[in-house]
Order: C-alpha cells, then structure tokens, then sequence
C-alpha cells in the first residue's frame, strides 16, 4: 500500500477519533447552530406570549440564531406540553412554562405525560400577580369590607375566571377556602370575556392576570381591591396585598421555560446563563415590571424547586375544592 493511502486512512481515523472527543462545552458553544422554538399553550398576544417573545428576541440577539414563538393553544396548555415533552432533547424546542403546568398536574387524571418528570427546568423568568378585582357597584373598598359584604349575601357573589383550573380560579377557590366566603365559580373561555362581564356587572368579582386587567384598573372600570403575591408589585404599589389582611395567602403565576427531559446539560447551562443575563438587563427588567413581574433568577434547580412547590401547592386546592376540569 502507498505510504501516503496508509497515512490518509491515519488521518481520517486519528480525526473521527477527535470528533468523538470533541468537550461538552465545545457542544455547548456550537449550540444553537439552528434556529430554535419555543413553543407557548396560548394565543398570540396574550401575557404569555408577550413573556415569551420578551425573552425569546433577548436570546436571538446574544445567541446569534432566531428564536421563534411558536403558538400552540388548547386543552389548558397540555398541546404545547405534550409536543415539546415528544420534541428531540437537543435544545431545540423550548416550553414557555407556566401556571397551567403547575394546576394540570393534579386537575387532569390522565395526561400523556408526567410534567415534573417529562420536562427539565431550564431557568425562572418572573412571578407576577393576580389582582382582585371587583364591579364598582360592589360596596367594598378594601378586602375586609368584601369579605364582610359576601358574608351578609352567602351564594350570591359570582367569580368569574378565565376558565376551569386557570391560575385565576384556583387563587379564586385558594381565596375561598382561606376566608370561608362562598362564591360561585363562573368559567369563561378567557380572561377577556369574563372582564366584559365583570365590567358589565354580570359578575362582581374577578381574581385577573395584572397584564391583561391593569388598564381597566388604572382607569378606574375596575375596582383593585388587593393583589395576590407576597409583595406588592412594583407596577402597583398602592395597591396591598391579600397577605396583609390574611396572613399567609399567596397566588402568583411562576413562568421560565423548560426543555424535554434529556436535554444536555452544558445547553441547559448555556440557556440558562443567557436568561439571567437577560433578566439583569435595566430594560428588560422594567418590561417584566410594566406587566406586574417581579424577576426570578436562579439556576435551573432553583426553577425546579419553584416549579415542584408550585405542582404541590395547587393539587392541595384542586383536590380541596374538587375541582374537575370541563
């Protein structure tokens, strides 16, 4: 055999064998060399896909490749799950994670998938708030007043909600069960229908996202009685919270995103480094702030332990309230 075949076949076997050898992190910095999607439960335009596209034109611009939303609404968010839970474990499909995935643990008997097994956290983007909202024709200033006003009128105080185990009905029911109050849960197909009705007066109370109900609040259409998280959120900060009148409520909506199980950790890593980049940025901050978020940053375990609490938390209320979904 000619000298320069035998090194040539060298050559070649010598490089396969370095290819193979090639670091995890090397991976990591090819990555993405595509575009990648992430894939949102919900229509366009709504406080999720706002999130989304937020974070997913903040990871074009560091990560050089197109970052694209991908809508795929229905069945509460379980569509979206379900294709990104089948998708390649590559760091090409992304789940916008959020309060659905928490409450459809427990709601639904029987999914496709497991959420806290099927999908790996890859980092924590915000909490943000629901606010109690009520028809000014309601006699009730503060949420002592409600409570007291839906005790001297037991049955007759309808809620609205964005739907059966929407994040707004299960701090609806969580409200219920920590009052005593009764309340009739009334579902709508969406947060927006069920504000017409509340601005209307067909309803008297509603537990709304901030994003999609805080100019009717700051226009005075709606009366703000309390928000739902732990602190009051920077876009409202006149506005107490339901914590201060009774100690230890709390409903926020938790969102980040996660990948398929499997997902090598260095893009994990990557992912998840780019993100908290992101939500250290001035201008990025004061968007999430603008839609009543406050920043959640961590590694990917801190999301996970977020996200577990939070499966925890609404399977104690669901099963609670015997909530069955449609």
């Amino acid at each position: 055999m000619p000298a320069h075949h035998f090194s040539r076949r060298r050559f070649m076997a010598a490089g396969a064998a370095a290819l193979s050898s090639i670091s995890p992190i090397a991976k990591a910095q090819t990555y993405p060399a595509r575009p990648v999607r992430i894939i949102v439960g919900f229509a366009a335009g709504g406080g999720n896909d706002i999130l989304a596209r937020l974070m997913g034109q903040w990871l074009s611009q560091r990560l050089g490749q197109q970052f694209i939303i991908e809508n795929r609404p229905g069945a509460a968010a379980n569509i979206a799950t379900e294709a990104v839970v089948r998708a390649a474990a590559d760091g090409y499909t992304l789940l916008l994670v959020g309060p659905p995935n928490a409450i459809n643990a427990t709601l639904y008997d029987k999914l496709n998938f497991d959420f806290l097994r099927d999908i790996a956290p890859v980092a924590g983007i915000s909490r943000e708030a629901n606010i109690v909202e009520i028809h000014p024709s309601t006699p009730a200033k503060t949420i002592p007043e409600f409570i007291a006003y839906a005790n001297a009128n037991p049955g007759r105080i309808n809620m609205a909600s964005a739907g059966i185990g929407s994040a707004g009905h299960v701090a609806g029911e969580l409200f219920k069960m920590t009052t005593g109050i009764n309340m009739t849960h009334v579902p709508y197909r969406g947060l927006a229908p069920a504000l017409t009705d509340l601005i209307a007066g067909q309803v008297q109370i509603c537990f709304a996202n901030l994003p999609g109900s805080i100019e009717f609040v700051r226009a005075g259409t709606l009366r703000a009685l309390a928000v739902t998280t732990a602190a009051r959120p920077h876009a409202l900060p006149d506005i107490p919270t339901v914590d201060e009148f009774i100690p230890g409520y709390e409903a926020s909506s938790t969102f980040g995103l996660g990948a398929p199980r499997g997902t090598p950790a260095d893009i994990i890593d990557r992912l998840n480094r780019e993100i908290n980049a992101g939500l250290a940025d001035p201008k990025i901050k004061a968007q999430l702030a603008n839609l009543g978020g406050t920043v959640i940053a961590g590694s990917s375990a801190d999301f996970g332990k977020f996200i577990t609490a939070e499966v925890e938390k609404w399977g104690k209320v669901v099963k609670a309230a015997g909530i069955k979904p449609e």
